[in-house]
């Protein structure tokens, strides 16, 4: 079984639990939320519908257990020294810190980290509810973790670095007490007491012009602005904003979290090499930039479009091969999906989109990449010449001039009225069986 550099299509759980324990490094989750909305729906796709559909049937408790029993499976599967983080907003927070805390032991808690992704958000009667909270565990009190840090704010460089030297470097003047009062004593300047450094280390300063002295006679070091690595992140997070309708990260998908919100948490809790590891992985965010800082990556989500949306955009960063596990392929196995799954089978195939519509569709069913032309999907064996004549009508209506219909198999007729349309009306119609498709566009 493949452990890295792959994304599984399918419930997660089931997935993880043929995986073996503690071989990930680091896992991020960013969960469906348990806000009562339907736009956590991504793609009008037919698995992700159904899955959200199971998780809210029996209402918070349902969803808890729902969470706790794939929660369990990465606790199992992370590694003594792992971290683990976990993506929620207010309606579930506190019923998830009591089901992490269990699983993960109260003493293994570091943070709740508010990330704050609104600026204003008009709520009746109560304060407006602008950010999501960022669970933190370990596993042990052994983890990697490497400190952040974020540029100092404008206002704080005017009020703190207020001095300028004559090479016009900004710096602010520090105290040189040690740590809890404990350092070496000697004289320096005059002045006797502990110091932050050995005196050869003061004197090493020194000669750097690195030491002013007070006009009260007490020396304090220098601390240049060009040299400071910013302002050390703690648990209010502002300074990282939500993917804007213009960005260039923006692929449409509803609950996509920017790339620079994976990159700090990614980078404080993992090293080169780990293998980060996101069960949830929706549009594939948390893959890339791991990608990106060569970390080893596994995924896994529900819903084959956003398989396909995955593979495509980690190919795009320079990951290859990217492969895809679980999407089913064979006839059985697609007849027994619903209609609505097999459906947003084909169309992912195809790397096409949905038709919004799923009602009234005028007989499109979804849209090839790029030219958008006009997809029509039937989980049926033989397709006639009726269908065709509907669906030549649908394409005319779009005003396009080429169209796709996919099915297990089609009738002679369906071939000959695809002849006769081209003949005389200069309107393709290409018929793909299930096999000609994944011959076609392949895996």
């Amino acid at each position: 079984m493949k452990l890295e550099g792959v994304i599984y299509c399918g419930d997660n759980l089931e997935w993880m639990r043929q995986f073996p324990d503690e071989f990930v490094d680091f896992i991020y989750i960013d969960p469906p939320f348990f806000s009562n909305k339907y736009y956590e729906v991504i793609f009008n796709d037919g698995a992700e519908v159904r899955s959200f559909e199971d998780r809210w049937k029996g209402g918070i408790e349902h969803y808890i257990g729902w969470m706790r029993e794939r929660v369990f499976e990465m606790h199992r599967i992370l590694k003594r020294t792992g971290s683990f983080y976990l993506h929620c907003d207010w309606h579930a927070e506190h019923h998830l810190r009591l089901m992490t805390d269990d699983l993960f032991g109260a003493s293994n808690f570091k943070n709740a980290i508010v990330w704050q992704r609104f600026t204003f958000h008009a709520d009746a009667k109560r304060f407006g509810n602008v950010n999501d909270t960022i669970l933190f565990y370990t596993k042990s009190n052994k983890y990697t973790f490497h400190r952040q840090y974020r540029p100092y704010k404008e206002r704080y460089i005017k009020s703190h670095f207020k001095y300028v030297d004559a090479d016009g470097r900004k710096y602010r003047l520090d105290n040189l007490n040690p740590p809890a009062g404990r350092g070496p004593v000697y004289e320096f300047h005059g002045v006797t007491r502990p110091w932050r450094f050995t005196k050869e280390k003061m004197l090493e300063i020194e000669r750097q012009g690195r030491i002013y002295v007070s006009p009260g006679g007490i020396p304090q070091i220098k601390r240049y602005l060009d040299e400071t690595k910013g302002q050390a992140v703690h648990t209010i997070w502002d300074d990282i904003p939500p993917i804007n309708p213009r960005a260039k990260e923006r692929l449409g998908y509803p609950t996509q979290k920017p790339e620079a919100l994976l990159e700090r948490i990614i980078k404080a809790s993992s090293k080169e090499g780990d293998l980060v590891f996101d069960p949830f992985c929706g549009c594939g965010t948390t893959l890339v930039v791991a990608h990106r800082l060569r970390r080893r990556w596994l995924g896994i989500d529900v819903a084959p479009t956003a398989c396909k949306l995955m593979k495509w955009r980690l190919a795009k960063a320079g990951a290859r091969p990217v492969e895809i596990i679980g999407i089913a392929y064979e006839r059985e196995e697609l007849k027994k999906l619903t209609p609505i799954e097999f459906q947003n089978w084909a169309i992912g195939i195809m790397s096409g989109t949905a038709s919004d519509r799923k009602t009234a569709d005028m007989g499109i069913d979804g849209y090839s990449f790029m030219e958008r032309d006009p997809i029509q999907v039937k989980q049926q064996e033989s397709i006639g010449r009726p269908e065709i004549d509907k669906f030549e009508t649908a394409i005319r209506r779009a005003r396009k001039q080429k169209g796709y219909v996919v099915a297990f198999g089609f009738t002679k007729g369906a071939y000959d009225e695809v002849a006769r349309v081209k003949r005389k009306n200069d309107l393709e119609i290409e018929l793909l069986t299930v096999r000609e498709l994944v011959e076609k566009y392949g895996k």
